[in-house]
C-alpha cells in the first residue's frame, strides 16, 4: 500500500474514533489496526496534538517498513561455486587470445572453447589443463579491445616435462631454463610462451609426478616481499599456509598456500624472476562477504562494488598491495563452460 493511501485510511479511522472511540475500525488495514490502538491511548491528548502525534507514528512505520523492504531487496543471496573450477583461477590478459590458445594447445594438449566478444570489446576463453581450469582473454583478430596485457606465473606439473619442454618450444617458446634435475625432488624447466606468460614445467621424481596436495596447474607468484603476500591472503582470502621455506635472513625463496579448494604459490623476486601481478577470479559462495572481508585486509583497494554481471554472476573487484587483481565472483545461476 501506498504512503498517500495509508495517510488517507489513517485520516478516516480516526474521524471515525473521534466521533465513536467505542466503535470497532470497521474496514482498516492491518497497519492502520496497529495504529489505532496506539491512537486509543493518545486520544485524550488535544484533537490537533492527537492527530499530529498519530501522523508522527505513521511516517515513522512506512519509514521503518520501506527501510526492511529495501534490506530484503539487497541481502546476498547464497551462491555456489561455478561447476568444474576450483576457489583459484589464474586469468591470463594477452595480446593475441587466438595465438595463446593455439600455444597451450600445442605445448600442453589444452581442451576449451574461445567465447565471443565481451563489454570490453575483448575475448574471453576457458580451458582446461589437466585437471585446472585457466581463463584466457584480451585481445585479437576482430577484437576492438584496448587494454593491456598482463602476463602471469603458473606452475604446471606434467608426467614427461622433457617431452612438454620440447613441444612448448616447437611451438614458439622461449626457453628460460633447460630440464633440470632439483635437490627437491623434482625435475623441472621454464618456458616464456608466446604472450610472454612464464611457465614453470614440472615432474616430480616419485610415486607420482604429482607430489602430495597438488594440482596441475597453480599459478606462482613473484612479490618484493613474500610475508606481506602471504598474511594479505590470510587477512583477505582465509588462505592457510602448507608450506613455508624462509632463509635466515627471513626471504622466503618457495611457499605454498591453500585458498579454498585451490593451490597458490609463490617466492620470493629475484634476479630474472621478477614480479608479475596477475589476475585471478575467486569463486565464492557469498560474493559480498568475502568482499568486506577482502577490504579490511591491509592495503586493498577496491576496483569494483559487489554487483549482478549479465554472465550469470556477482563480482566485486579487489586490488592487493602488490597489484594482483582478484575478481571475487558468486554464480547466481549455472554457466556452461
Amino acid at each position: 500500500m501506498t504512503e498517500v493511501a495509508l495517510t488517507e485510511q489513517l485520516d478516516q479511522a480516526i474521524e471515525a474514533m473521534l466521533r465513536n472511540p467505542d466503535a470497532p475500525p470497521g474496514g482498516a488495514g492491518p497497519e492502520i489496526v496497529e495504529l489505532l490502538s496506539l491512537a486509543a491511548e493518545l486520544r485524550g491528548l488535544p484533537r490537533k496534538d492527537f492527530k499530529a502525534r498519530v501522523k508522527k507514528e505513521l511516517e515513522r512505520e512506512i519509514s521503518m517498513s520501506k527501510t526492511a523492504a529495501r534490506a530484503s531487496a539487497n541481502k546476498p543471496a547464497r551462491y555456489k561455486i561455478r561447476k568444474g573450477f576450483r576457489t583459484v583461477t589464474p586469468y591470463l590478459t594477452v595480446a593475441d587470445t587466438h595465438r595463446e590458445i593455439e600455444f597451450i594447445t600445442k605445448a600442453f594438449g589444452a581442451e576449451g572453447r574461445i567465447y565471443g566478444l565481451g563489454s570490453a570489446g575483448g575475448f574471453h576463453a576457458e580451458y582446461k589443463i589437466g585437471d585446472s581450469m585457466l581463463m584466457i582473454g584480451g585481445g585479437g583478430k576482430g577484437s576492438n579491445w584496448k587494454g593491456s596485457p598482463t602476463p602471469g606465473a603458473l606452475h604446471l606439473y606434467v608426467e614427461d616435462v622433457d617431452a612438454v619442454y620440447q613441444r612448448a618450444m616447437q611451438a614458439g617458446a622461449t626457453s628460460l631454463m633447460a630440464p633440470t634435475d632439483q635437490e627437491y625432488g623434482d625435475r623441472d624447466a621454464a618456458i616464456a610462451d608466446v604472450g610472454g606468460n612464464q611457465w614453470y614445467i614440472g615432474t616430480h621424481k616419485g610415486a607420482r609426478y604429482l607430489p602430495e596436495d597438488t594440482h596441475n596447474l597453480m599459478p606462482y607468484l613473484h612479490p618484493t616481499g613474500a610475508p606481506k603476500m602471504i598474511e594479505f591472503l590470510k587477512q583477505a582470502f582465509a588462505a592457510e599456509e602448507i608450506f613455508v621455506h624462509k632463509t635466515p635472513d627471513g626471504t622466503i625463496p618457495h611457499a605454498k598456500v591453500r585458498i579454498g579448494t585451490s593451490i597458490v604459490e609463490m617466492g620470493e623476486a629475484h634476479e630474472q624472476w621478477k614480479p608479475m601481478p596477475m589476475t585471478f577470479m575467486l569463486y565464492v559462495e557469498d560474493c559480498d562477504a568475502w568482499y568486506a572481508r577482502a577490504m579490511k585486509a591491509e592495503g586493498a583497494v577496491s576496483a569494483g562494488e559487489p554487483a549482478d554481471a549479465p554472465y550469470g554472476g556477482r563480482t566485486g573487484a579487489v586490488k592487493d598491495p602488490f597489484d594482483n587483481m582478484w575478481y571475487i565472483s558468486g554464480q547466481i545461476k549455472e554457466t556452461t563452460a
